[in-house]
């Protein structure tokens, strides 16, 4: 064994060690503290020989430090599937895609049949000035080739300092075009509303950022005002709509909600467990509400569902969600790197834990296939959207009924 590989063997034997002492503290008995030593001890030698044997056999040079961090990214991944370590690039994407901005060029992008296409120029980026449109393939970031698999690592390419130059190369109809463009910070859009008539609101959120509540306030306002008074009506898309920001849905939920439990979680400890609840004050003063769910909503999304759905606050159409009933908390390391750790399971108001069950609809509508659009911004089909147009049917039906009671 290597005098480096013994190093580390000793480095992580205290660690082992440290951590079962600082855990079990004065209640491990004696007997305990042996049998604990020598379990570290087997664990860490065990790990130091397939270490040395690793870098001794594997068919490519590895170094210490490449091999030590694939050691960690494999004990946190290995707790569950969302538990992850993040290096500082994923710790930056991490915060980015919570806070709502970031310094780019203001495109969505997707990987579709192998390719690397644009979803949707951002309106007013420097994409959408560039004349980058929707479908167009990237082919190149600053001269290097985009291969198939590389979103991630593409879309790393393309943001930078506010400011500095970025050239992006895009195939369209056979033809290679070059943009030219610089970083500007973009605010990304979580939501997209449009005001269906007679008076009724559809709103689309695509992610739980900390901006989405106040931007789905805000659209709200837009389209009562465009009816020239108060929705009769409001459909809440959250198809597709992977979670984000746990505080996110809860100010979504409390939007629409005057009082009550809104989400609990329970963890092993104190910042684990928690509660959350309405405050006074319903934007649509009672308007009836359709929320739109399919298996790609997940996490917040299901908090936002579950919560309305226990006060009867609304009525739930789709499909039944994905199921993802735990908390993930982004703790943060040193040198810009952070663990996201599953820390708590959470319950909807009713007390049920939707983890691997889901959100069950109280409407089922099977969904139709490319519908939500993947773009934030595209149209939104009356016609041949089923569960949308049972959406819209559900409002005109209660409307009616409303009147009927007056």
């Amino acid at each position: 064994m290597s005098l480096k590989t013994r190093a580390i063997l000793v480095i992580v034997i205290g660690t082992v060690m440290g951590l079962s002492l600082s855990l079990g503290g004065g209640l491990l008995s004696a007997e305990r503290v042996v049998e604990d030593e020598e379990l570290a001890w087997e664990q860490a030698r065990l790990f130091a020989e397939v270490m040395e044997r690793v870098k001794r056999d594997y068919v490519e040079p590895l170094d210490d430090a490449e091999l030590l961090e694939s050691a960690i990214r494999g004990m946190v991944a290995d707790l569950d599937a969302h538990s992850q370590y993040l290096d500082a690039e994923e710790y930056r994407d991490i915060r980015i895609s919570t806070t709502g901005s970031y310094t780019g060029i203001g495109i969505e992008v997707g990987e579709i049949d192998g390719t690397i296409r644009v979803i949707s120029p951002i309106v007013g980026s420097p994409a959408a000035r560039s004349g980058i449109r929707s479908g167009d393939q990237i082919i190149a970031v600053d001269g290097h080739s985009v291969e198939p698999g590389k979103l991630s690592e593409t879309m790393s390419r393309m943001r930078g300092r506010p400011g500095s130059e970025v050239s992006v190369t895009v195939l369209r109809d056979d033809e290679a075009i070059l943009h030219e463009m610089r970083r500007e910070i973009v605010r990304v859009a979580s939501v997209h509303h449009e005001l269906l008539s007679p008076s009724f609101g559809y709103v689309r959120l695509n992610q739980f950022s900390e901006t989405t509540a106040r931007e789905l306030s805000r659209a709200i306002d837009t389209m009562s005002d465009e009816n020239e008074g108060m929705l009769d009506g409001l459909i809440l898309d959250l198809r597709n709509n992977p979670g984000g920001v746990l505080d996110a849905a809860v100010d979504v939920s409390d939007l629409f909600l005057d009082a009550g439990l809104i989400v609990s979680a329970d963890g092993r400890t104190s910042e684990a467990r928690f509660a959350r609840s309405a405050h006074r004050g319903d934007v649509l003063d009672g308007a009836d509400i359709v929320v739109l769910v399919n298996n790609g909503s997940a996490s917040a999304s299901e908090i936002v569902a579950g919560a309305l759905q226990d006060h009867g606050r609304a009525v739930i159409v789709g499909t039944e969600t994905f199921g993802k009933g735990l908390v993930q908390t982004v703790m943060p390391l040193s040198k810009g790197r952070a663990i996201k750790l599953t820390t708590s399971r959470y319950y909807t108001p009713s007390g049920d834990s939707i983890h691997e069950t889901g959100i069950t609809p109280d409407v089922y509508v099977e969904d139709t296939p490319g519908f939500p659009n993947l773009s934030l911004t595209g149209e939104v089909s009356r016609e041949a959207d089923a569960q949308l147009v049972e959406a819209l049917d559900r409002l005109h039906r209660r409307g009616v009924m409303h009147s009927n009671a007056q």
